[in-house]
């Protein structure tokens, strides 16, 4: 199954336009139809998801109970900011005023695959994360969340 990866970095016109990476663009699925969600990140990034993903993660989404507190506390906070984007003819997108704002995106936007989505990121707030991370703390953090997992007899 392929995924996004790799990290893209693009002008943003002062009418919230982007363009979208070439090479992002050619793993879209069809059932995709250039069709997008964009929501605010757990970090100061956005997610793009792609609609086929998307669907996805309103099926998991759907089956948070509803009744519990924490439940309606996730659901309203991860799909109050979201919004349904289509690449226009020039495959550029229309990021919403609110959150571009909200993620500090101005005059430039970078995209960064990561897997079944893509973050976008303003390059500044994507700096001040990285300088917060260390080469040896990444290392810690990737060998616990990577070592207990099969790796292929690694």
């Amino acid at each position: 199954m392929p995924s996004f990866k790799g990290e893209y970095e693009h002008s943003v016109d002062n009418k919230g336009r982007v363009a979208f990476p070439a090479k992002l663009r050619k793993i879209l699925k069809p059932e995709a139809q250039e069709r997008f969600t964009l929501l605010r990140g757990l970090e100061p990034c956005l997610y793009l998801y792609p609609q086929d993903e998307w669907e996805l993660v309103e099926d998991k989404l759907s089956q948070i109970n509803s009744f519990s507190r924490q439940g309606r506390t996730v659901k309203r906070n991860f799909l109050r900011f979201a919004e349904d984007l289509v690449l226009d003819k020039q495959n550029r997108l229309s990021l919403p005023s609110h959150l571009m704002e909200w993620s500090g995106i101005s005059d430039s936007a970078i995209f960064i695959g990561s897997g079944e989505r893509i973050e976008v990121w303003s390059p500044k707030k994507l700096e001040e994360v990285d300088a917060e991370l260390s080469f040896e703390s990444y290392q810690d953090l990737f060998e616990e969340v990577m070592g207990g997992q099969n790796n292929g007899g690694e």
